[in-house]
């Protein structure tokens, strides 16, 4: 009976996390949190992006079905299109049925500036 007591002490006493484990499971998971955090927010702001490149894409179809629906010739105005931007946008052109530029900023201002230049159109 002795020898089955002396068992459960040895397990009791091994039971507990020592405070070198503690310390190696935080530093590790510091080190993901330290990799893992600046991705997020790089992909984050890649996303305001991606918002004002897809508003842009609406408001040139919405160009494209204003010009086909009708005789007009003049630019339209964004009131013209009926189209819901989350973003600011600007349409201009000195001829609209040679030439049209949209322009859409990002109303968050947080669209990284070397995505903007690296991306044409």
């Amino acid at each position: 009976m002795s020898t089955n007591r002396g068992y459960w002490r040895l397990i009791k006493k091994n039971r507990a996390f020592t405070l070198i484990e503690l310390m190696i499971v935080i530093a590790i998971l510091a080190l993901l949190m330290a990799i893992a955090i600046p991705n997020f927010i790089a992909y984050r702001h890649k996303a305001y992006c991606t918002q004002a490149e897809s508003d842009a894409d609406h408001i040139a179809a919405a160009i494209a079905d204003y010009f086909g629906t009708g005789a007009r010739t003049g630019l339209p105005a964004m009131s013209d299109l009926k189209i819901a931007t989350l973003n600011h946008a600007e349409i201009t052109g000195a001829d609209p049925n040679v030439h049209i530029t949209i322009q859409v900023t990002d109303r968050t201002h947080r669209c990284p500036l070397e995505y903007q230049n690296g991306t044409p159109g």
